[in-house]
């Protein structure tokens, strides 16, 4: 992975937009971050990583989104980091832009826009950028697939906290291997721990659950067997359980099997009991059924003597309804002739009603002629009919034209009006229409003039404005110039002095019989003394800080000039002399202009508008005039042809009308006198018709009561039966043949004849008899089933015992394999002699790779003192497995890490941190890393040790390595040309480049 080009807007201290050329400060090699507490040096770093996962390293993660934006940014100025990278041979860029509170662009507020992100790639085919994707979700999928690093694998590896490697120099066991977990992503094999302690509580549970259930089925057995069968005391995980409980549910089938034999006999003598008991009970309950008959036969025989008259008279009655039922046809038909001839005159009543006096006393043939003369009448008025429809027609047609007539008058006279009217309305629309036209071309011209008169409207303002900046910052360069001066008349002042009292400082460290460094003697006669003015090489090196500073401020106020100046002069050339006030007046009076023109100018569409109508409306009302003058014409010639055959029909109208107002009214009159004359025909006909079958009934209803054996056909009417009372006579008599014949066959049963001769049958003592068997049988029947359901109880559970003891075999099996595994995994199994767990032994694994990789670096930092060791040894209780130690050449011995002064633990920690960088590099599949940062920790080391560490950091460049250093030591800065520079501010930090 390389990185090309950072871009940062907005982004933590950095208010405006800035740049980082990492291909500029790559090309050294050893590049420097530095810059004062507080800058912003880490936020570069963390730009980095936001490009790259979306979140900020470490605890700064936490409320990241908006709190990322800088509080220095402009409110308009969206937060966005830029990277450009190139990783495994793709050229990439990557945008991302938090979430931020931004104001809204309507009314006061703010809203909040959601995060978004962009990823591209760099055709070198085509020379120019593709889109690749916008969704977070894929951009850090691909990220994390082509880096082969997390987050906290990134943060650990290229950024190098040397902070947190200190600690884990120190940390006991349990630290480490949270750390190495989460940069070798070990937890797979915790995740093989877990689910091995699972499988192990899983098949535990299923041990002891087969063990309970084959302890409760032997507990159901020992209930069902009763006192023949005896259970040990046993508890579920025993080993001998299965074999016990099957041995006990042997010995308690058999004694079950012997008490069903025993049941099964008792049963049978109850059996024999029981039927010898029902077959006397029913011989004496069938002798008292044949007595009870006998009985009851002569009760009803007297009863059906004491009703024999009655039966007589019934016979009697229906024997008169049979005759008169001959009778019945003829009696219908004359009730039915009777109806029909009453109904028949009062219809001939109705229908003579509404006739006129001429034709009352006509009969039907009579009615039926002048019914037929009057629809002749009707027939001939249809040729009226045509001629008074045509009339009405006439009539319509007339008025239609005098309407016409009235219409085209009222067109002409409005025509004529308007039209004398438009020669003034046309030459008024055209005037307006001229007037907006000359309005839009002035309209144009002024806008045309509005953009330069603002421009230079600004330029005179930012002159104004830059007047007073220049004279200022040109007042605080001389005065920053004046003090650089004097602070280095100071310094070189403070350095003549030490100069002349170099003697005293050198004289100070003599030592007798030690040689002296100036000129070797060993004996020190007369050495300096230090004077009340002696200036030493702290105060010397303040003085050369102060002076250095001042001259930088003051380099800085020249190049605020020369910027102010600059644009002082741009912003002069632009807007000349002239003052902001007439400027300003001249720009609002051109917008006045310019906006009463543009209001002119915008009546141009409408005055074209009403021209064009009105030119249409002219044509319409022209061509309106010329029609109406057609019509007229030919409206003379159509009335006279309308009154002439007016007066042929009305003529035709009189003759045929008659006395009635119209013809419709005659044909009317015609019609309802016909219907009245036939419907009194048909009900003169149908009366006569009636009357001449009620005299046929009369006679035939004579002669069929007098063959039927009546007197008269009253006497036959009054002996005719309905059909309930049929039903209901002929009900009794069959209920009383029924009931003869039924006392004659009960009587004459042989049975029941000798039941009557016997004695009375005794059904209770039978019943007693009978329900003692009854009981005794059941309380057998019970006994055996109860046997029955013991052995078959016994039997059941026994074949399920028998069965969950097979299939317990192999389930304690697989626990007894699967604790094992378990133990050996989570370290507490005897086999495992180190206690170590798995993910300790693979991190112990991974820890002896990284000690190895470290101290090649170690030894170098270290003149060969130092090599880290790693170790299997325990630690007080914790587990073993990931202890680190360190060899010290100089004593051969071996010691712990936590035993490293200061700077030998930042040389220690950061050779650690460059070894682990290869093996995670190595452990995600070759991922070449070209750049890396060390953050801070220099601070800490002598001159001596603090070359050896840039010699061995300045070695990573045969790699083809790039590595940057975050420090604010100032010794750093004369050591490493190549630097990135964070200059902090109260507008917010900026970025500069030097050395490249």
């Amino acid at each position: 992975m390389r990185l090309h080009r950072l871009d940062i807007i907005a982004f933590g201290p950095f208010g405006a937009t800035q740049s980082v050329d990492f291909d500029a400060l790559s090309a050294a090699g050893l590049f420097l971050l530095h810059g004062p507490t507080g800058a912003g040096k880490t936020s570069v770093l963390d730009a980095v990583c936001y490009a790259l996962y979306g979140s900020v390293p470490g605890a700064r993660q936490n409320g990241q989104g908006t709190h990322l934006r800088s509080d220095h940014a402009e409110p308009g100025t969206r937060t966005e980091v830029r990277l450009d990278l190139t990783v495994s041979g793709r050229r990439l860029e990557i945008t991302r832009q938090p979430p931020w509170e931004r104001p809204k662009k309507r009314g006061t507020g703010t809203t909040l826009d959601k995060a978004q992100s962009w990823l591209r790639e760099y055709d070198a085919g085509r020379g120019a950028w593709k889109d690749l994707s916008r969704s977070h979700q894929e951009i850090g999928e691909e990220i994390t697939q082509l880096l082969g690093m997390s987050r906290e694998q990134f943060c650990q590896v290229v950024l190098l906290p040397q902070g947190d490697f200190a600690r884990f120099l120190r940390a006991d066991a349990e630290a480490r291997g949270k750390l190495l977990g989460r940069l070798f992503d070990t937890r797979r094999f915790a995740e093989v721990e877990k689910r091995l302690a699972e499988r192990r509580r899983a098949t535990e549970a299923r041990v002891r659950e087969a063990d309970t259930a084959l302890l409760a089925d032997a507990h159901r057995m020992q209930q069902a067997a009763g006192d023949a069968m005896e259970l040990p005391d046993l508890a579920p995980g025993d080993p001998g359980l299965a074999g016990a409980v099957l041995a006990a549910a042997a010995v308690a089938r058999s004694a079950a099997r012997e008490r069903l034999t025993v049941a099964h006999c008792r049963l049978s003598a109850a059996e024999s009991g029981h039927t010898e008991a029902q077959r006397q009970l029913g011989e004496a309950r069938e002798l008292a059924r044949a007595q009870a008959r006998f009985t009851e036969a002569r009760q009803r025989a007297a009863r059906l003597e004491e009703r024999s008259g009655d039966h007589r008279a019934a016979q009697q009655r229906m024997e008169r309804g049979r005759k008169a039922e001959t009778v019945a046809p003829a009696l219908d038909l004359r009730r039915e002739a009777e109806t029909a001839h009453l109904r028949a005159t009062r219809a001939e009543e109705q229908a003579r009603r509404p006739l006129p006096e001429e034709h009352a006393g006509a009969d039907a043939t009579g009615l039926a002629a002048a019914a037929r003369r009057a629809a002749e009448e009707l027939g001939g008025l249809d040729s009226a009919r045509r001629a008074e429809g045509r009339l009405g027609q006439l009539l319509a047609e007339r008025a239609g034209l005098d309407r016409q007539e009235r219409e085209d008058e009222h067109a002409l006279r409005e025509a004529d009006a308007w039209l004398s009217g438009w020669e003034s309305l046309r030459s008024g629309l055209q005037a307006r229409i001229d007037a907006a036209g000359e309005a839009a071309v002035r309209a144009e011209q002024l806008g045309a003039r509005r953009e330069p008169a603002r421009r230079q409207l600004d330029a005179a303002r930012r002159r104004d404005a830059l007047t007073g900046e220049v004279d200022a910052a040109r007042r605080s360069a001389l005065d920053s110039g004046q003090r650089a001066g004097e602070l280095r008349t100071r310094w070189l002042d403070l350095r003549e002095q030490r100069l002349n009292g170099i003697a005293a400082e050198l004289a100070a460290h003599l030592t007798e019989g030690e040689p002296c460094a100036v000129c070797g003697a060993t004996e020190h006669p007369a050495p300096a003394r230090k004077d009340a003015g002696h200036v030493d090489r702290e105060a010397e090196q303040r003085a050369l800080k102060a002076q250095q500073q001042a001259e930088e401020e003051h380099a800085r106020g020249e190049r605020r000039t020369v910027e102010l100046r600059t644009a002082l002069d741009t912003a002069t050339a632009e807007a000349g002399d002239t003052p902001v006030d007439r400027l300003a007046a001249e720009l609002r009076d051109l917008e006045g202009e310019f906006e009463q023109a543009r209001r002119d100018a915008s009546a141009l569409h409408a005055a074209q508008e009403e021209l064009r109508q009105a030119e249409r409306e002219r044509e319409q009302r022209l061509e309106a005039r010329q029609g109406a003058a057609v019509r007229t014409a030919s409206r003379v010639t159509r009335r006279e042809t309308l009154e002439r055959e007016q007066s042929a029909l009305e003529e035709e109208l009189a003759r045929s009308r008659g006395d009635a107002a119209t013809v419709a009214d005659r044909a009317a009159q015609l019609e309802r006198r016909a219907a009245l004359l036939t419907d009194a025909a048909d009900a003169a006909r149908a009366a006569d018709e009636a009357a001449t079958r009620l005299k046929e009934a009369d006679a035939r209803l004579a002669d069929a009561a007098y063959r039927a054996g009546f007197d008269t056909p009253a006497a036959a009417a009054a002996a005719l039966l309905d059909p309930a009372a049929h039903r209901e006579l002929q009900h009794r008599l069959d209920a009383w043949q029924s009931e003869e014949a039924a006392v004659r066959v009960a009587l004459a049963e042989p049975e029941t004849a000798r039941a009557a001769q016997q004695p009375p049958a005794d059904t209770v003592a039978a019943e007693q008899l009978a329900a003692g068997a009854e009981r005794r049988m059941r309380e057998a029947v019970s006994a055996r089933d109860a046997a029955q359901r013991a052995t078959a109880e016994l039997d059941r559970l026994s074949a399920r015992a028998e069965d969950g003891a097979r299939r317990l075999a192999p389930l304690r099996e697989e626990y007894d394999r699967v604790a094992r595994l378990a133990g050996l995994t989570a370290g507490t199994s005897a086999d495992n002699e180190r206690k170590m767990r798995l993910e300790s032994y693979v991190l112990a694994a991974r820890l002896e790779q990284v000690a190895a990789a470290a101290t090649a670096r170690l030894r170098m930092m270290s003149s060969g003192r130092y090599t880290l060791v790693h170790s299997d040894d325990r630690s007080g209780r914790g587990r073993s497995g990931l202890g680190l130690h360190v060899v010290d050449a100089w004593t051969g011995r071996e010691r712990d890490t936590a035993t490293l002064s200061g700077g030998e633990t930042f040389f220690a920690s950061l050779a650690l941190a460059l070894g682990l960088a290869d093996v995670v590099t190595d452990e995600a599949g070759g991922v070449r890393l070209d750049t890396l940062f060390i953050d801070e920790g220099f601070g800490s080391l002598d001159d001596q040790t603090l070359d050896e560490v840039l010699d061995v950091l300045d070695s990573l460049r045969e790699r083809d390595r790039s590595v940057g250093i975050v420090s604010h030591v100032g010794d750093l800065r004369r050591r490493i040309h190549a630097q990135l520079e964070v200059v902090k501010g109260r507008s917010g930090s900026t970025l500069r480049l030097r050395g490249v």
